[in-house]
């Protein structure tokens, strides 16, 4: 008899994400879900001081919301001679509302005339159920930051990221070579390569969290097997 599949959802709307994940578990008896499987969910203001911050703030607040495990990701780039700037706020490092190419203007503008070019990509997967226990995974990729862009593939920071064992920056690599060695694809391996023990934490932590069998002696007045009485 094959083994029921645990449901699961993937904190995101992103269809590239979702994509990625279910190829990475598809051996895995998990149902994979994302949050565009539900209904109206409000979005989660990540405004951790951490990755490991915002990657649980969006994993419990999905997972309580819909009563499933859940998982979620934050990830960023940390520059050493910006004190670790981006950071969280990588997204949106010159506004709110920034585009790729605003933030990365505003980080070359800040790296003109820095001698120390290292920085790195990080990343968090949470993994969390109803009762606030989680589960983290991290990734981490080195590198350094060129003073102009280079390639056309990849997205964010990725022109500027110079990979040194590539000896090309992550948007000269391709797709598939770039997955292998950043910092999303070494946490997410990380993950996999134990998801199965993931899966027994899992299903030992909702069975916990389930509410015990009512005492059928309570309800004994309510036999309805027998006549009431008028």
């Amino acid at each position: 008899m094959a083994e029921k599949k645990m449901l699961v959802v993937l904190a995101t709307r992103n269809k590239g994400k979702m994509a990625e994940l279910t190829e990475l578990l598809k051996d895995f008896p998990v149902d994979l879900r994302s949050l565009n499987d539900f209904g109206p969910i409000p979005e989660v203001v990540e405004d951790g001081a951490t990755f490991d911050d915002n990657a649980y703030k969006k994993a419990i607040f999905t997972s309580r919301a819909l009563g499933i495990p859940a998982i979620s990701d934050d990830s960023g780039l940390l520059v050493e001679a910006l004190d670790g700037a981006p950071g969280v706020i990588s997204a949106r490092y010159a506004g709110e509302n920034a585009t790729d190419r605003e933030n990365l203007d505003k980080l070359l503008g800040e790296m003109k005339g820095q001698k120390n070019r290292k920085a790195a990509f990080e990343c968090v997967i949470s993994i969390a159920v109803p009762s606030g226990l989680a589960l983290t995974y991290d990734g981490r990729c080195e590198g350094e930051i060129l003073d102009a862009p280079r390639g056309e593939s990849g997205f964010g920071y990725d022109p500027v990221f110079f990979y040194p064992d590539f000896g090309k920056t992550f948007a000269e690599a391709g797709a598939e070579e770039k997955n292998k060695v950043s910092h999303r694809g070494r946490a997410l391996a990380d993950m996999a390569k134990e998801f199965d023990k993931v899966l027994v934490w899992l299903r030992q932590r909702m069975e916990e969290i389930k509410p015990p069998k009512p005492d059928h002696s309570e309800f004994e007045h309510n036999d309805w097997s027998k006549p009431k009485m008028v």
